[in-house]
């Protein structure tokens, strides 16, 4: 509450509380065009992407999966891109339709490809996301390139808040229901992240609640897209960082995870503000600064800890104790 109220008098026109109060049209006018849709348009982006990220992560079992490393921001492009083709006269809305199918198409492709890899290892699963990732971007940049499309797509390759205004950004909404959804159904994507047979076993049908997992995520990650453009790494770095303190159980961390991406992106935001002011760096390019060191460190970490072999105690055999990280016995 205290970096909204900070952000909402953060900007090249200064805001006075006390004109504000006193009823300065101009003020108020700056206020409710600008200054508040881009704070509602920051908040909404954090929550939604960490919640997609942690989705995406407990469905695939894999802690870097995300929208950026599972193909899905770079298939929401390729969608509005296509509505730019298709229907340049297009509205907000008719471009998110098309980003809407385009990022559940290239979630589900990238999630059926994966299940049929025999050998999952923690690092391999991300790095055939980001190949499927860079091979769809190819295929955008390609078509941008040759329909000359290039300039009016750039908008939507890196991500900012400073178009966001009043009657454009209402799109980002949507993700309120989205993550009440994915709340609702938490438990569900637990019991699917234990794997097929278990959640057979449990009489959890494994394929629908995959499905309405990805098509949650895939969704919130287009209707930022649309609206801000692409915004790399939250939905991979707040969740590790969440499930760190807060343990891997997705019931427990989702609204942990939400408040921290809404921090996290806010405090980004306000750095691009500041650094270079009155002009504004990018949101996509603090987020990819720190994202890609807290990236690296997570990966060095969970490399670190994942390799750590489960010790069977002397004596052992059927029944006998199995010594887990830590010390502790089950």
């Amino acid at each position: 509450m205290a970096l909204s109220l900070a952000s909402l008098f953060l900007g090249v026109l200064d805001l006075d509380a006390a004109e504000i109060l006193s009823g300065n049209l101009e003020q108020i006018e700056i206020l409710l065009i600008s200054r508040l849709p881009r704070l509602l348009a920051i908040l909404c982006t954090g929550v939604g992407m960490s919640v997609a990220g942690l989705i995406m992560q407990q469905l695939c079992m894999n802690k870097f999966v995300s929208p950026t490393t599972g193909a899905t921001i770079s298939s929401a492009q390729f969608g509005i891109l296509l509505a730019l083709l298709f229907m340049p006269s297009s509205t907000l809305w008719g471009r998110a339709i098309f980003a809407f199918l385009a990022a559940i198409a290239g979630t589900w492709i990238f999630v059926w490809f994966i299940q049929r890899i025999q050998f999952k290892d923690v690092v391999m699963v991300p790095l055939v996301g980001i190949m499927f990732g860079n091979v769809v971007s190819g295929v955008t940049n390609f078509l941008a390139y040759k329909y000359e499309m290039t300039q009016a797509l750039s908008t939507w390759l890196v991500g900012h808040f400073s178009l966001v205004l009043r009657g454009r950004y209402e799109l980002v909404y949507l993700i309120v229901p989205l993550v009440t959804l994915a709340f609702l159904f938490a438990n569900h994507f637990n019991i699917v992240g234990m794997g097929k047979d278990f959640s057979k076993n449990l009489g959890v049908h494994y394929n629908a609640v995959l499905f309405m997992g990805l098509t949650i995520a895939a969704m919130i990650t287009a209707s930022v897209v649309v609206v801000v453009g692409s915004i790399s790494y939250i939905g991979l770095i707040v969740p590790n960082v969440v499930a760190m303190f807060k343990g891997d159980r997705i019931r427990g961390t989702l609204v942990d995870t939400a408040l921290f991406g809404a921090v996290f992106v806010l405090a980004c935001d306000m750095i691009g503000r500041t650094v270079i002011a009155p002009y504004e760096l990018p949101i996509e390019l603090i987020v990819g600064i720190l994202g890609s060191l807290l990236f690296i460190a997570l990966l060095f970490y969970r490399l670190r800890h994942g390799r750590k072999a489960i010790r069977l105690s002397a004596g052992g055999g059927c029944g006998a104790p199995v010594k887990l990280e830590g010390g502790a016995e089950r």
